[in-house]
């Protein structure tokens, strides 16, 4: 491996082993070597051949104070949160915390990068941007100690804001309900759903071209048809095309029935009312550049507001609702 030196460094290690091991006079070997004699007399003195560490001899920040910095690293050792998340957390608590302060930090600690996991950095392909608007539905099966019940989910593919309903029952008389109480739950108008293939959406692909689906429309589509929305659907046996309803489902499921044990179908409905709640209102995304899908849209009716029913300020939890 070549020797790295400073960008300012007249000598190689090897001239200084040689001045080092040499009999000769101090202006000899600094005019052998065409160095100013100061330099010959450091190397001299010196018993090693290395560049000596730059910069202060005990690094620190002029921002935070030891007790931050030890809040900080206590803080990143436990929760193994990325540096966004540890930023959004700690800024009530620190409000001088910078995110480059943060990461300086970090480094300094030694705990700049989490630790990896096999799996963790898989291939991913962007999505296409779309306005506000375009929400992808999909099922997953959860159970409480009275049975099972089926969660719906809905999430809008650019503002990241969540809807979702238990319910006994996965059919398509309820999906299409979901649907009218989700265009009704929203601010602004949906304008395109994305499914996946199920009988609560859609006829199966083997049926449509049957005469039953030439003569009659789903009823899922009859709802999107009323409301002007376009229906979507993923390619069979492509999960992956509808990933970020598959996402939301996993982060609902990991904070509720796979975190507790739930004795009643109430007990779950009332803690994924108040996740949902905690989402929407108070979780901010880095996708999001750090805020929350309700500020978000919140912005997007500044910017846009004919893409708006209702304004959204409504939307806040208080006396107003």
């Amino acid at each position: 491996m070549g020797q790295v030196l400073h960008g300012s460094a007249r000598t190689t290690e090897a001239v200084r082993r040689a001045i080092q091991h040499s009999q000769a006079s101090i202006r000899t070997l600094a005019e052998r070597y065409g160095i100013n004699p100061k330099t010959v007399a450091k190397w001299k003195r010196r018993t090693h051949v290395g560049d000596a560490p730059m910069g202060p001899r005990d690094p620190g920040s002029t921002i935070l104070s030891r007790e931050e910095e030890a809040i900080i690293v206590a803080f990143r050792k436990h929760t193994l949160l990325p540096l966004d998340d540890c930023l959004y957390t700690l800024q009530s608590t620190i409000p001088r915390l910078t995110r480059s302060s943060l990461h300086r930090c970090l480094q300094r600690n030694g705990i700049s990068r989490l630790p990896e996991v096999a799996g963790d950095n898989p291939r991913r392909s962007t999505f296409k941007i779309y306005p506000i608007g375009f929400f992808h539905i999909d099922i997953a099966e959860v159970r409480t100690e009275e049975g099972r019940l089926y969660l719906f989910v809905a999430i809008d593919r650019t503002s990241k804001f969540a809807y979702a309903e238990l319910h006994d029952r996965a059919n398509r008389h309820v999906a299409t309900a979901f649907l009218k109480a989700l265009v009704e739950a929203v601010p602004y108008k949906v304008h395109t759903i994305l499914t996946d293939n199920g009988i609560q959406f859609c006829d199966l692909p083997r049926h449509r071209s049957g005469p039953t689906a030439r003569w009659r429309t789903h009823m899922f589509d009859l709802m999107c048809r009323q409301h002007g929305i376009e229906h979507r659907l993923t390619k069979p046996h492509h999960p992956w095309t509808n990933g970020q309803v598959e996402r939301m489902n996993r982060t609902l499921k990991e904070a509720t029935v796979q975190r507790y044990h739930y004795v009643s179908h109430d007990q779950l409905k009332a803690h994924l009312a108040t996740f949902l709640m905690a989402y929407n209102f108070a979780k901010r995304l880095k996708t999001l550049r750090g805020l929350t899908p309700h500020e978000y849209i919140c912005k997007i009716w500044t910017q846009s507001p004919e893409r708006f029913r209702l304004n959204p300020l409504h939307h806040i939890s208080g006396l107003n609702t």
